[in-house]
């Protein structure tokens, strides 16, 4: 009977449902495991010893010796001082605001035209998303020799319109050398803005629109009273996303101008890297990294309260 008690004992502890489940939780977190330490050894202690350099006075010299002294809030404040840091944040704005205007509009023209069934229509968003797959570095490149001044395709289509008359450097002058970032960025940023709208709008309800149609109403009512309406959430997702990605480009401007002419294009990850491993002025370039990765938590702060508020109304 102790025997058969016992036994009895172990098959009920072992097929308790709430112990099985807290078993299972904890084979779910072996399974994830592996990704979090990977998480925290390549992006947490990294982004741990760029906050801790911030707060010392680190150059090449106290680098090398692991001496620096400690000077608090001395980086920051020199740093919103900064007329050069000022400035490459007003540029890293003014290109990520443009760059998203272009890219969500023409992606929004473009997710309505593919939304109709016609020949082709695969075929066509395929031969689109290749400007989102090619490698930032071969897009500098091909827009770095359309704009050439001497051999680029764009001064010779317009001197063959007539339009200009002598040869135009486009990304050796100050005044148009950021818009020939802001515009190669856009076309790679548009057929990522364009597949997501139009997930966005395949996924309302053609039911809205018939019964809209039976009331009267026409294409143009159509889309201000249903379509944008349906379309904000899927709309302020893109744009956070676009406005994190855009804000943080770096490769796409170096590889066209290097943050040049004469500063025109040195946008906030262009002036961190000159920086730290130009000027070698770490901690100068700690303080402003994390400054920027601030700025985007902080937006992607707001936007997460902005989407809960939209999900309890």
């Amino acid at each position: 009977m102790n025997v058969d008690q016992s036994r009895a004992q172990v098959y009920t502890s072992s097929g308790n449902p709430a112990r099985r489940m807290n078993l299972r939780k904890g084979t779910s977190y072996l399974f994830v495991a592996p990704m979090l330490i990977f998480i925290i050894l390549m992006v947490g202690y990294p982004i741990f010893v760029n906050i801790q350099m911030s707060f010392y006075d680190v150059n090449v010299q106290t680098f090398r010796s692991g001496n620096a002294p400690f000077v608090g809030l001395d980086n920051y404040i020199k740093l919103l001082q900064d007329p050069a840091f000022l400035k490459a944040a007003a540029l890293s704005f003014i290109f990520t605001s443009i760059s998203i205007a272009l890219q969500f509009s023409i992606g929004f023209v473009l997710a309505l035209f593919f939304k109709r069934s016609f020949p082709g229509n695969g075929v066509m968003r395929a031969m689109l998303l290749l400007a989102w797959l090619l490698p930032a570095v071969v897009v500098g490149n091909i827009f770095r020799w359309i704009l050439d001044g001497d051999y680029g395709v764009l001064n010779y289509f317009l001197q063959s319109m007539g339009f200009l008359q002598t040869k135009t450097y486009w990304l050796l002058n100050p005044n148009t050398a950021l818009l020939g970032t802001i515009i190669a960025n856009a076309w790679v940023g548009i057929p990522f803005s364009m597949m997501l709208l139009l997930a966005g709008l395949q996924n309302i309800p053609e039911t809205l629109y018939e019964a809209a149609s039976i009331d009267g109403a026409d294409s143009t009512r159509n889309f201000f009273y249903i379509t944008l309406p349906m379309m904000r959430p899927v709309a302020l997702g893109i744009l956070l996303l676009t406005f994190i990605y855009t804000f943080k480009v770096f490769d796409l401007i170096y590889i066209m101008t290097a943050g040049g002419p004469v500063d025109a294009t040195t946008v906030l990850p262009i002036h961190i890297y000159r920086l730290t491993f130009s000027f070698f002025r770490f901690a100068q370039g700690a303080t402003a990294a994390v400054m920027l990765l601030l700025g985007l938590l902080c937006l992607a702060i707001g936007y997460s309260r902005l989407i809960q508020r939209e999900e309890a109304a």
